[in-house]
């Protein structure tokens, strides 16, 4: 009789065992179909790029570091292989991104260009959707890293090969800027 009573009380630590390797499993998966998702929209921010720079340059001659970051920035981003090399990546492009946003304020004939509106358009939407893609990329990740510290699953999830995984994340000099008040200004 009490071996059947160890027995139960062994399957049931298995069954527990193999429901927190489940979730751990489900959770890491979601975070990768969210980071998928971003992937996506990477990919059609990496094409307009190009498009963006050649209707820029012909306004923008002495310009060219700008223009030059900005494509060093998305061959990195492209290239870069695992999720932490691209979230690494894209910060560097968005840095760029935002210099290229400075410097078209000093050409109001540029910003007045249909191609170049087009352009921005097109971009200001793949951003937003972006933005959506990181939120819910960052739920997931917050989700897979609670999973991985709460107890029980904590002491599994090292011996299952879990670890704490990273945010997408702004970075330090992008934090800092959102941290500042906008100045508004009527010319």
């Amino acid at each position: 009789m009490s071996i059947l009573i160890i027995l139960g009380i062994l399957l049931v630590l298995v069954l527990i065992i193999i429901s927190i390797y489940n979730r751990l499993v489900r959770l890491r998966n979601n975070r990768e179909q969210a980071f998928a998702d971003i992937d996506v929209q990477l990919r059609q921010r990496h094409d307009l790029i190009p498009q963006l720079v050649s209707t820029v340059k012909g306004y923008m001659e002495h310009e060219k570091e700008v223009l030059t970051e900005i494509t060093a920035a998305r061959s990195a981003a492209m290239q870069a292989g695992s999720i932490d090399e691209k979230i690494a990546a894209e910060g560097r492009l968005n840095q760029a991104m935002a210099g290229l946003k400075i410097a078209v304020e000093a050409y109001p004939d540029l910003k007045a260009n249909q191609n170049f509106m087009q352009l921005q358009e097109e971009i200001s939407d793949i951003e937003n959707k972006l933005a959506a893609a990181r939120r819910f990329f960052n739920s997931a990740t917050r989700e897979l890293n609670t999973a991985i510290e709460v107890f029980p699953a904590n002491i599994f999830a090292g011996m299952f090969g879990f670890r704490r995984e990273m945010m997408f994340d702004l970075g330090e000099e992008k934090r800092e800027e959102m941290d500042q008040t906008p100045e508004i200004k009527f010319k």
